[in-house]
C-alpha cells in the first residue's frame, strides 16, 4: 500500500510540474487547485510575508552606561504597525508620529515593525506567526511594553499579549494617557477622564464564574436550591461605578458648557468678533497666539502640550477689539471617544467669526494633518466658519512645499512664529476678515455725551465727525446695540 509520505511527495512533484503558477489566498494559505481568486489588488506575498523594520526610531540614549539603571527603567516600547493602504511614505510617516507620541508619554522608543496586509487579523491583529516573530523583537530589544499603531479591539489586544507576553497598548489608550498627564484645569481633567473611562467599560475582563451574578426574586433572599450565586462580582461592580462615574461627569462637563456658553455670548452680545486658532498638535498653535497677543501660553517641543482652552483679548490696528482662543490639537484618528469628550470645548471653533488652520509647513505630509483636521472639525459641526490656512515654520520648511500649499488653499499665509516673519501680513488679514459694523447712521449728539461718542469711536467706523452749535455731528456704521443705544439722537438710518 502507498504510503501517505509517498502520496505528498508525488503530490508536491505534480504541483511543481503542473503549468500553472502556485497561488496563495490573502492570508498566504495555498489555494489547492491552484486558480487565482482574486479579491480587489492583491498584495506581493514577499512584502506581505515581511515584517519590516522601520529605521530611525529609537529614542534610546547612546550614552548612558549605568547598567542597573537601564534595566529598570521602565516604558521601554516596540512598536508595531499593520500598514493596509496607502504608499510607505504613508506608513513610516505615521510610525514616526507614533514614536513621537510614545516620547511624548514618557517612554523610550526601541524599535518600530511594520507588516503589510490587506486588513488586520480579527484574532492577533498581526496575525500569530508575525506576533511570534514581534516577540522575539520584545526580547532582543529588552522592551516591556508594544504599542500597536491602531485600535484595538478587547479580544485581539488580549490574544496579542498572550503571545508577545508584555503589556499591549494602542494608539488610542497612548493618547489618552498624554490627554491625562497634560490636562490642568478642571474641565480638561473631567473631559480627559470620561474618555478613559467610555474607553475602559468595554475592556473590563473576567473569566468563569467571576463573570456570574446573584439569581433575583426568591433565590436572592437564598432560596431556590443551586440558585445561590456569589453576589455581585468584582467585574460587574466595576462596571455599575464606571457607568455611575460616567454619568457624574457628563453633569459636570455640562455644567461647565453652561459657564462658557454665558461668557461667549456675553462677548457676542457686545459685538466682540471671536478668532479661534485650530490645527494638528505640534504646528505651533500656542506659539501664534504668544505672537499675535504676548498670552505667555505654555510653548514646548512636544505633542498636545495645550490641552485646556485659552481665550485672549487683541485689537486691530484701527483699535476694534476682538478675541482669539488657542484650541486643543489634533491628530490623526484622533480617538473617538475625545472627540466627544472634547465636543463642548471644539465648540469654540464653530462659533467664532475666522478660522485660522496653523499647519507645520515642516512635516513630512502636511496636506494629511489638513485633512485629519477638518474631519474632526466636520465632526463637530464646525464647517461654516471661514477658514485661513496659516502655513507656520516656513523658516525650516522646504520652499517648494509652502508654495504649493499656498496655490492649493483658497485662503493661506506663510507665516514664521520662530522669526515673526508674516505676521504683520496676518494682522492685516485678521483686520480685513473679521466682521464690521454694517448698519450706517447719522447722530447728533449733545456735548454732555460724551461717552456715546467715545463708543462710536471704540466700536463703530466713523466715516466723519464735525462739531456744530447743537453738538457732535457723526456719520458712522455701527453695530445692532449701538445703535439702539443712539436712537434718540439718530438724524438718519440707512441699512447699507
Amino acid at each position: 500500500m502507498t504510503s501517505q509520505h509517498d502520496f505528498f511527495n508525488r503530490r508536491a512533484d505534480a504541483l511543481a510540474d503542473s503549468e500553472f503558477d502556485v497561488q496563495y489566498d490573502q492570508d498566504g494559505f495555498l489555494l489547492e487547485d491552484g486558480t487565482e481568486h482574486r479579491d480587489g489588488d492583491q498584495l506581493d506575498r514577499a512584502e506581505r510575508a515581511a515584517l519590516r523594520r522601520v529605521e530611525g526610531l529609537s529614542t534610546e540614549l547612546q550614552d548612558v552606561t549605568e547598567v542597573e539603571y537601564r534595566q529598570l527603567r521602565l516604558e521601554r516600547v516596540v512598536l508595531a504597525g499593520v500598514w493596509t493602504e496607502g504608499t510607505v511614505e504613508d506608513a513610516d510617516n505615521s510610525m514616526r508620529e507614533l514614536a513621537a507620541l510614545a516620547e511624548t508619554a514618557g517612554s523610550t522608543v526601541l524599535a518600530g515593525v511594520m507588516q503589510r496586509r490587506s486588513k488586520p487579523d480579527p484574532s492577533t491583529w498581526m496575525g500569530s506567526g508575525k506576533a511570534a516573530d514581534l516577540r522575539a523583537i520584545v526580547i532582543a530589544e529588552g522592551a516591556d511594553t508594544v504599542i500597536a499603531d491602531g485600535e484595538l479591539s478587547p479580544g485581539q489586544r488580549r490574544a496579542l499579549e498572550d503571545v508577545v507576553k508584555v503589556k499591549v497598548i494602542d494608539r488610542t489608550a497612548l493618547i489618552l494617557d498624554i490627554f491625562a498627564q497634560h490636562a490642568k484645569s478642571k474641565e480638561g481633567k473631567a473631559q480627559v477622564e470620561l474618555a478613559q473611562l467610555q474607553y475602559l467599560l468595554p475592556r473590563l475582563r473576567g473569566w468563569g464564574e467571576s463573570m456570574s451574578r446573584q439569581a433575583g426574586g426568591q433565590a436572592a433572599g437564598g432560596q431556590g436550591m443551586g440558585s445561590r450565586g456569589p453576589g455581585e462580582t468584582k467585574i460587574e461592580l466595576d462596571r455599575r461605578r464606571i457607568n455611575t462615574r460616567i454619568a457624574k461627569l457628563k453633569r459636570e462637563i455640562a455644567s461647565m458648557k453652561t459657564i462658557r456658553d454665558t461668557k461667549r455670548h456675553g462677548r457676542k452680545a457686545n459685538e466682540v468678533p471671536s478668532v479661534a486658532i485650530a490645527g494638528y498638535t505640534n504646528a505651533g498653535k500656542s506659539s501664534i497666539l504668544n505672537r499675535l497677543t504676548g498670552a505667555g501660553v505654555l510653548v514646548q517641543n512636544q505633542l498636545f502640550a495645550t490641552l485646556d482652552p485659552t481665550v485672549r483679548r487683541s485689537e486691530t490696528a484701527d483699535g476694534r477689539p476682538y478675541t482669539l482662543a488657542d484650541t486643543v490639537g489634533f491628530v490623526r484618528n484622533l480617538p473617538h471617544q475625545l472627540v466627544e469628550a472634547f465636543r463642548s470645548t471644539l465648540e469654540e471653533v464653530g462659533e467664532s467669526d475666522l478660522l485660522l488652520h496653523v499647519v507645520d509647513g515642516s512635516h513630512p505630509d502636511p496636506q494629511a494633518q489638513i485633512s485629519a483636521v477638518r474631519e474632526v472639525l466636520a465632526e463637530v459641526g464646525a464647517t461654516d466658519v471661514k477658514e485661513v490656512v496659516v502655513v507656520n515654520k516656513s523658516d525650516v520648511a522646504d520652499p517648494e512645499v509652502v508654495d504649493r500649499l499656498l496655490r492649493s488653499e483658497k485662503y493661506a499665509i506663510a507665516v514664521s512664529a520662530h522669526t515673526g516673519a508674516g505676521f504683520a501680513e496676518l494682522l492685516e488679514l485678521i483686520d480685513r476678515e473679521l466682521p464690521r459694523p454694517q448698519i450706517r447712521v447719522e447722530v447728533l449728539l449733545p456735548y454732555d455725551r460724551g461717552d456715546l461718542l467715545s463708543r462710536l469711536h471704540d466700536e463703530a467706523d466713523v466715516i466723519s465727525s464735525e462739531h456744530t452749535g447743537e453738538g457732535t455731528h457723526v456719520h458712522a456704521k455701527v453695530n445692532p446695540s449701538l445703535e439702539s443705544a443712539l436712537e434718540e439722537y439718530l438724524v438718519r438710518v440707512a441699512a447699507e
